[in-house]
């Protein structure tokens, strides 16, 4: 079991978040496995010893193009860019980084019987600064600052950046790469 693979459980579908294998003693090596369920989007957390069967799902990665979010439902509405059919995505799978999705943004998603069990957005993507403090030119301060987003993130960057800039963050782990 990788982070990424998806399994079935009890009739459910599960994706493997983390998995970290490990030996006891004189017992038998056991794998503690983070799983999120595909439709609630709730985490838990269970053991597997090795010689335990686990079912593997294959699913197929498509790309898309996001529409807009639906204020009603909280889901993420995509376009399939040949086909032009609709798939609405539940929020949570796209995890913290739904605040990036921009108009036209292609996206991809993985499908298990044509249902969406993971989403995934680029790396990097273009966000334009909302707020900036003025820059100090003191060479005490530090050389970088915080800014506010378009998106409504908050990210550090050089102290050159202003108002209005253009910046690429890495949606990974949130920081600033370039202009």
């Amino acid at each position: 079991m990788k982070p990424g693979n998806v399994i079935e459980k009890k009739g459910r579908i599960y994706q493997v978040v983390k998995a970290q294998h490990t030996t006891q003693g004189r017992g038998g090596a056991i794998i503690q496995v983070e799983l999120r369920d595909v439709d609630s989007g709730s985490k838990s957390n269970e053991r597997f010893r090795t010689d335990e069967t686990v079912e593997r799902v294959f699913v197929a990665e498509k790309s898309f193009t996001y529409l807009y979010t639906d204020e009603e439902t909280g889901n993420i509405v995509l376009m399939e860019p040949e086909t032009y059919e609709q798939l609405d995505v539940p929020k949570h799978l796209f995890g913290e980084c739904y605040v990036y999705l921009q108009d036209d943004m292609k996206v991809n998603v993985q499908l298990y019987n044509e249902r969406a069990t993971s989403a995934s957005i680029p790396t990097r993507v273009t966000c334009t600064v909302a707020e900036s403090e003025i820059p100090m030119r003191a060479s005490a301060t530090p050389q970088y600052k915080k800014v506010l987003l378009d998106n409504g993130l908050t990210v550090q960057v050089p102290k050159h950046i202003v108002e209005g800039d253009k910046i690429i963050v890495n949606t990974i782990d949130h920081s600033y790469m370039s202009r």
